[in-house]
């Protein structure tokens, strides 16, 4: 996330507004997160569960890989749900 891109708009511009920054702010962590979650995704899936790499995968690695993101998107609404729970 490039928080210092942000900054330098700010400055840039001191017109912009607190909600105006938190709009972006918001933006860019999203962006981020999803940068993020499709990454850990294709590393830590993939690597669990192919083995041997090839020109397709495995039934065994198809289905690995299905539970892993399952799991994976199960766990991050979770931690969502949680988080904003405490927000409030």
């Amino acid at each position: 996330m490039d928080f210092s891109s942000m900054a330098g708009q700010q400055g840039s511009n001191p017109k912009i507004s607190t909600e105006e920054f938190m709009d972006q702010f918001k933006s860019q962590l999203a962006q981020a997160y999803a940068q993020e979650f499709l990454e850990t995704l294709g590393g830590k899936c993939f690597d669990k569960c192919v083995t041997k790499p090839g020109s397709s995968l495995s039934g065994s690695e198809s289905s690995c890989v299905s539970r892993c993101v399952d799991r994976y998107i199960e766990a991050t609404g979770i931690v969502s749900r949680a988080l904003f729970k405490a927000n409030q």
